[in-house]
């Protein structure tokens, strides 16, 4: 019998579709609350959207919390799992470039579904951007300021 690591029996059975849409979720390193710091925060907000950080997917919705970000990309062609290495590797590289440091900033690995409808891509826009109203960072939505969405 093969055993493989945890990590990757994760992985097992994991299947990339182009033109699917994936909720996608990752934390920080031991969950640090890394962006209450708004200079990292802005620095990993302006990758989000960018062209450069997503090639073979598109980013819908976004949103970044102190410990965490979620994100709904589309992809075009490639795997979910490329697409998320680089946008981590990115802001890895940006925010140890304005904190003059080489630590990590995310945990390894990430959670991923496939949304099967519109229906459950508006609905899983509309939870992403409200997570700072549930986790009582601000009152509304509009308080915040690191989230974004396509629909606007």
């Amino acid at each position: 019998m093969v055993t493989f690591p945890a990590s990757r029996r994760l992985r097992l059975g994991r299947v990339s579709r182009p033109g699917t849409i994936y909720l996608l979720t990752t934390t920080t390193w031991n969950r640090a609350r890394l962006f209450r710091d708004h200079d990292c925060a802005r620095a990993v907000a302006r990758l989000c959207h960018a062209e450069r950080t997503w090639p073979g997917a598109t980013c819908l919705a976004w949103v970044l919390m102190p410990d965490h970000w979620h994100g709904l990309i589309e992809l075009h062609d490639g795997e979910v799992a490329s697409a998320m290495r680089r946008f981590k590797s990115l802001a890895t590289k940006e925010v140890n470039r304005l904190k003059r440091r080489r630590s990590p900033v995310w945990q390894k690995g990430f959670h991923d579904a496939g949304l099967r409808s519109d229906a459950d891509v508006r609905a899983a826009a509309r939870y992403l951007v409200a997570n700072p109203v549930r986790a009582g960072l601000v009152g509304r939505v509009n308080d915040y300021p690191y989230w974004n969405a396509v629909w606007l």
